[in-house]
């Protein structure tokens, strides 16, 4: 196992970190595609890919002449998104007016590797305890009626004995709150995009509410969004 210093090293490096946050958005890249979304050339996309599958960050597989690389798991995406978000001071302005978009785009609402975030992210948290879904009495979980919502609204049953928690707080690195990962999280964020509560834009992590989401988030958790 890596030790703390090897793992914090790994995202020293400008390209590695690009990718890794690249990767959050829960999807299988190939190396050619993360060379292009980084600026560097394919040998060094290489080269930085395969630090990272060997530190544990990444996981890879191969099909035909293509490698793909995707995060290692929920912990690594965790790790990374903590990282970004004690980063010191504003995030570097885009250099073009696509980028403005996008980056503006992903703060309004983005998915987090398999759960939603940004300012969509935060308000259907801060929606879910308000309704007392999820409490932070003694650390957050998952309340009977949370587990019911869950079953009743989304028509989701977390599995017995898994080793993932049903909910953990993931520190949004745009909004500095949290949102809510785990099974929770997920279950919440496949069932948008499965039912078109929310919509990608474009390939990257970027979402967007619909009008069928807005009210349903209204009508399930009395969430304003949109």
């Amino acid at each position: 196992m890596s030790s703390l210093s090897e793992t914090a090293s790994l995202l020293a490096d400008r390209t590695r970190a690009a990718f890794c946050q690249a990767l959050l958005d829960g999807r299988a890249w190939t190396a050619g595609e993360l060379a292009r979304s980084a600026g560097v050339s394919a040998p060094t996309a290489s080269e930085q890919l395969s630090r990272l599958v060997e530190g544990g960050l990444l996981a890879e597989e191969r099909q035909g002449r293509h490698r793909y690389v995707r995060l290692a798991g929920p912990e690594a995406a965790a790790l990374i998104e903590a990282v970004a978000s004690f980063a010191p001071g504003a995030a570097p302005r885009p250099r073009t007016l696509r980028l403005s978009g996008q980056a503006g785009a992903e703060a309004k609402a983005r998915t987090c590797y398999d759960h939603l975030a940004g300012e969509l992210g935060v308000a259907l948290a801060d929606a879910m305890l308000a309704r007392g879904l999820v409490c932070e009495d003694a650390g957050l979980t998952v309340t009977p009626a949370g587990r019911a919502w869950l079953a009743d609204a989304l028509g989701y049953r977390p599995p017995a004995g898994g080793r993932r928690p049903l909910v953990r707080s993931c520190l949004d690195w745009t909004e500095r709150r949290s949102h809510l990962a785990g099974l929770l999280g997920a279950a919440l964020c496949a069932t948008s995009l499965e039912r078109q509560w929310v919509r990608r834009i474009g390939s990257g992590r970027a979402v967007k509410v619909t009008p069928v989401g807005a009210r349903t988030f209204r009508e399930l958790l009395g969430a304003e969004v949109g």
